[in-house]
């Protein structure tokens, strides 16, 4: 006899999950154990679902690794029994708890499935239900007895996206995130199509590791035309820094100014890892192509490739959390671990 998946909805906070009090039009909190009521259509699904909740949901602009790791460990204890986690969560930090779980999570073999909406669950308009209930349906789907996603994804508007290669691109529309340089996994119209060559093969006879320790003493600093040489010595000379991400321009390029490349050295000289990573939206650091960056590929800066600044941020804070040896940090960076990089 088949059974139905077992399906755990986590609910951090964020939009999805509030109504609006039609007397004084403000948003609050609903119980999630209310979700049946408000989305009745659930009852519908071939699964059986439970939910937990943050204690106290929070807006996505105040996550950090705390939450990351409250998320983690809720997996972690219902992994046996669940099989399929789906997460609802604000939209803005999406992409970097998105990124930063699929690090946490070593030998995932079950779908964990970021979703959440632009307008709530109470709106007459809201993307809220479709984003939900398709999420589940992804999040439950099977093939020869074991879950057909075995990654952690994110799932918006008729998509679903590796969720280490999103990055939220609107504010306003209901297609807020993107993949600029990996493919949908799934795609919902009016059947659900999955791109099996996109999919993330898993080993799944590893069993599943939880790491629980993020290094958040680290430094982003974008490039612009005009940055200044007081603010950079300022910024890099920060005794605390364990790690420093740089935005540069298009493959991977920098100003060639002595000051900034002098500063540069010396962080690297301290063995605080340098990563480079492109503010385009697309495409990838190729360190070397201009002259431009040609400095900073002979000083031994870190490629983050085709990484989204989540992604790389998130990398960043993984790997000195597990206090990977400086002599192997570029190897192992620039080594992709969860299909975060081509």
């Amino acid at each position: 006899m088949k059974t139905q998946p077992n399906i755990l909805l986590i609910y951090t906070g964020g939009t999805i999950g509030m109504i609006k009090d039609f007397e004084t039009g403000a948003l609050r909190n609903f119980n999630f154990d209310e979700l049946l009521n408000h989305i009745p259509e659930l009852k519908l699904l071939d699964c059986n679902i439970t939910t937990t909740s943050f204690p106290e949901p929070i807006d996505s602009s105040n996550m950090n690794p705390k939450y990351w790791v409250d998320i983690a460990t809720i997996i972690e204890e219902n992994y046996d029994e669940i099989d399929g986690f789906v997460v609802l969560h604000g939209s803005d930090t999406m992409s970097y708890t998105a990124s930063a779980l699929s690090f946490m999570l070593e030998n995932l073999g079950k779908p964990v499935v970021f979703t959440g909406s632009q307008l709530p669950i109470g709106d007459l308009r809201t993307d809220a239900k479709e984003n939900l209930i398709t999420s589940i349906q992804i999040a439950s789907l099977r093939e020869k007895g074991v879950p057909k996603i075995a990654e952690v994804c994110l799932y918006f508007e008729y998509k679903l996206y590796r969720g280490n290669r999103t990055t939220k691109i609107n504010a306003e529309h209901f297609e807020a995130f993107e993949s600029p340089n990996y493919p949908d996994l799934v795609q919902s119209g009016l059947h659900l199509v999955v791109n099996n060559e996109a999919l993330y093969k898993p080993n799944r006879r590893k069993k599943l590791k939880v790491h629980k320790t993020m290094e958040s003493n680290i430094l982003l600093v974008k490039i612009f035309p005009g940055i200044d040489e007081s603010t950079i010595r300022y910024l890099f000379d920060y005794p605390e820094m364990k790690g420093l991400v740089l935005e540069t321009y298009g493959a991977g390029n920098v100003t060639t100014e002595e000051w900034f490349i002098n500063s540069l050295k010396n962080v690297i000289k301290r063995r605080v890892p340098v990563i480079n990573v492109t503010q385009c939206t697309g495409g990838s650091v190729n360190m070397g192509l201009y002259e431009t960056s040609t400095a900073l590929k002979k000083m031994g800066v870190i490629s983050a490739k085709d990484s989204t600044t989540e992604a790389a941020l998130a990398k960043l804070m993984y790997l000195l959390g597990e206090n990977v040896s400086p002599n192997s940090f570029k190897t192992i960076f620039e080594t992709s671990l969860r299909g975060e990089m081509q």
